[in-house]
C-alpha cells in the first residue's frame, strides 16, 4: 500500500509534462523500487540484529517479547522462547506478561485524570481520602506518593518478617512511623502506589481495573492490556514465568498477597508502545502529560531524575530517556522512550532479569543514525585517581543521626559506595561522586571529606552535611549474647520473633514458624546485620535489653518490644 501511494504521488507530479514523464518514468520507477528494496533490506538487517541480541534464548527456555516503535509505527515485534515449558507453548507477540512496576505510570495517570476532573488535589493531605491512615505528624500529599518522597515504608521490605498472610494495604496501614519527613528525601515506595490505587477506586467509585479500562486502555486501543485483581483467574494468552535453580527450571509466579494482594498489570510490548506513543503525542491532554514528565523536587530545591511513575535520564546519545522497569518474581519488563528521536521500545520477559537495560541500549543503537552518535554531546566522566591509596577507607559506616549503614569498598584501587557507584579522588582525604543516583542520598551531588580514618562527612551541593562513623566491631561473649535472648513483638509487623544466641552471633526466627531463620552477625555495639538488614538493640536506663529497631534499605526503625 505504501509503495502504490508513493508511485501515485510521483505520477501526479509528472502529469503536467508528458514528455518528461515518459522520458523519466522507467528511471523513476527503477529508483523507487530500488529505494523500497534497500529500505526493506535495512529493516530486515535490524530484525536480524535484534535476533542476535536475544540469541541466548532457545525454544525450550523462557524468554522475551520485544517491540520497537519509530515515528509512531511499530518496526519490530519479535518473540523468543517458551510461554509454558510444561506444554511446549511458544511465546508470541500476543503473549501477555506481568508488567511489574511499569504499572506505576498508569496509576499516576489515573490520579492525574481525577485531579484534572477536580475530584482530587495533588496538595491535599492524603488522610482526607484514606482517613484510617495513621497521623504521622507530617502532612503527606498525593504528590508525595506519586514522586516517592512521602517517607512511607515500602511494604516489600516489611512483609518478609510479617506473620500470617497480610496484603500490602493492611501492612501499609499498620505502620506508625515514616522513613523520613515528607519531601526531604526520595525512597522508592510500592506502598505509596498501593495507597494511590485505593484512592483512585474510592474517589471514582470504580475498581482500579475498571477505571483504567474505561479511561486509559479503551481510548488508547490497548486491547491486550488489563489490570487483573485476581491473578489466579484464567487469563487468555498469559505466559508463565520461571527461574533456574541448578540445572532445572522452576515456576516463578507470585499471586495473591505475595504479589501485594492488589493485582497486577498484564500487557504486551506492542500495547505498551501504544502507551509511549500516547505520551509522546500528548493524547492524555496537556495537564496529565506534563505532570507525568515533570521532575520531582525535594524540600531543599533539588530536582530529581524521577517524575510521576517515570524515570528521567540524559541519554548517552543525546536527548532525554524516559523509562521505567518492572519485576515481579520471574517476570521482568523494560519500557523506554526517546521522545526527541521518536523511538521507543518495550521488552517483556518471563525469566527474571531478562529485560535488562543493556539490551535496550543495544536495540536503540540499531535504530539511531550514525550521525546522532557522532554528534551526541555525551559528557565523559573524569577518570578516577588511582594514585591515591584508598585501602584504609574501606569498611562499614553508620549515619550518625539515622543509623543507616553505608559500606565503602575498593575495586581496582577506586573507592566505591556499595550499591551506588564510584567515587573520584580529589586528594587523599577528599572524594566526590562520579554520578548522582536516586538510590543514595536522593540524586545528590556531593563531596566526601574524611575527618579521620574512622569518620567522614558528606557535603551536598545544597549545603547539607551528613556525618558517618566507622562500625567499631563487636565480638560478644556467650554471656553477652544471652542478654539478647528472648521474644520480641511488633504490632506494625504483626509478628513475634525469637532471638536465639548462636556461636559468634544471633538467630532470628519466627516464633510461630521456627524453621524460618535469619542469621545475624555482630558489627557494632548492640548492632547485628545480615547484608544491609540491621537489628539495633535498645536498652533501658539500667542497661537491660528491652527491644530492638529493625531496618533495611526501604524500611527504617520498626520497633520490636521484648515480651519475654
Amino acid at each position: 500500500m505504501r509503495k502504490n501511494k508513493t508511485i501515485n504521488k510521483v505520477d501526479k507530479t509528472f502529469q503536467t509534462n508528458d514528455y518528461v514523464a515518459n522520458l523519466n518514468r522507467k528511471t523513476l520507477l527503477t529508483s523507487i523500487v530500488a529505494f523500497l528494496c534497500c529500505t526493506a533490506v535495512s529493516a530486515q538487517d535490524k530484525l536480524g540484529e535484534i535476533d542476535k541480541i536475544f540469541s541466548w534464548v532457545t525454544p525450550t527456555t523462557p524468554g522475551c517479547v520485544c517491540a520497537v516503535s519509530q515515528n509512531g509505527n511499530i518496526v519490530a515485534n519479535r518473540a523468543y522462547g517458551s510461554a509454558d515449558l510444561e506444554r511446549n507453548v511458544p511465546l508470541t507477540t500476543n503473549s501477555v506478561l506481568d508488567a511489574g512496576s511499569v504499572v506505576k505510570q498508569f496509576v499516576a495517570a489515573s490520579v492525574l485524570l481525577l485531579v484534572e476532573d477536580g475530584r482530587l488535589s495533588l496538595t491535599e493531605d492524603i488522610r482526607k481520602y484514606i482517613p484510617e491512615l495513621p497521623d504521622y505528624g507530617h502532612k503527606i500529599t498525593l504528590d508525595h506518593l506519586l514522586t516517592h518522597t512521602s517517607g512511607i515504608r515500602d511494604w516489600t521490605g516489611i512483609r518478609p518478617l510479617a506473620e500470617g498472610d497480610p496484603d500490602a494495604l493492611t501492612l501499609t496501614l499498620r505502620q506508625r512511623g515514616l522513613n523520613f519527613k515528607p519531601g526531604d528525601e526520595w525512597s522508592y515506595s510500592n506502598s505509596g502506589y498501593v495507597l494511590l490505587k485505593e484512592i483512585v477506586a474510592r474517589t471514582s467509585g470504580m475498581s482500579f481495573s475498571d477505571f483504567t479500562r474505561k479511561r486509559l486502555f479503551e481510548p488508547l486501543k490497548m486491547t491486550s492490556t488489563a489490570y487483573h485483581f485476581d491473578l489466579t483467574n484464567v487469563i487468555k494468552n498469559r505466559a508463565l514465568a520461571y527461574k533456574k535453580e541448578n540445572d532445572n527450571w522452576k515456576l516463578d509466579v507470585e499471586v495473591g498477597n505475595d504479589r501485594g494482594g492488589g493485582g497486577a498489570l498484564l500487557s504486551t510490548p506492542s500495547d505498551l508502545l501504544l502507551w509511549n506513543d500516547a505520551l509522546t503525542n500528548r493524547r492524555l491532554g496537556a495537564f496529565v502529560t506534563e505532570k507525568l514528565h515533570q521532575p520531582a523536587t525535594l524540600n531543599n530545591g533539588r530536582k530529581l531524575g524521577y517524575a510521576r511513575g517515570l524515570m528521567l535520564d540524559d541519554f548517552r546519545r543525546g536527548g532525554q530517556l524516559v523509562w521505567h522497569s518492572g519485576g515481579a518474581a520471574g517476570y521482568s519488563t523494560l519500557l523506554a522512550n526517546l521522545p526527541e528521536q521518536k523511538l521507543s521500545l518495550a521488552i517483556m520477559c518471563n525469566v527474571d532479569g531478562g529485560a535488562r537495560s543493556a539490551l535496550g541500549g543495544r536495540i536503540f543503537d540499531l535504530f539511531l543514525p550514525t550521525a546522532s552518535k557522532e554528534n551526541a554531546s555525551e559528557a565523559t566522566a573524569p577518570a578516577a585517581n588511582t594514585a591515591v591509596d584508598v585501602k584504609d577507607k574501606a569498611g562499614l559506616f553508620f549515619h550518625e543521626k539515622t543509623g543507616q549503614p553505608l559500606r565503602l569498598v575498593v575495586n581496582n584501587n577506586t573507592l566505591t559506595i556499595a550499591g551506588s557507584g564510584q567515587l573520584i579522588a580529589l586528594s587523599s582525604d577528599k572524594f566526590k561522586n562520579r554520578n548522582s543516583t536516586m538510590s543514595f542520598l536522593s540524586n545528590a551531588e556531593f563531596e566526601m571529606h574524611f575527618l579521620s580514618a574512622n569518620q567522614f562527612e558528606i557535603r551536598t551541593k545544597e549545603g547539607e552535611t551528613i556525618r558517618y562513623s566507622r562500625a567499631k566491631g563487636f565480638a560478644p561473649t556467650a554471656n553477652e549474647l544471652n542478654e539478647f535472648s528472648g521474644q520480641y513483638e511488633s504490632n506494625e509487623m504483626g509478628s513475634v520473633l525469637e532471638i536465639v544466641p548462636e556461636k559468634g552471633g544471633l538467630l532470628m526466627r519466627f516464633y510461630r514458624n521456627p524453621a524460618k531463620v535469619i542469621k545475624l552477625s555482630p558489627v557494632d555495639a548492640d548492632t547485628f546485620m545480615l547484608g544491609m538488614m540491621t537489628v539495633r538493640f535498645l536498652r533501658d536506663k539500667n542497661g537491660k535489653v528491652v527491644g530492638y529497631n529493625y531496618s533495611n534499605p526501604v524500611v527504617r526503625n520498626i520497633k520490636f518490644t521484648r515480651v519475654k
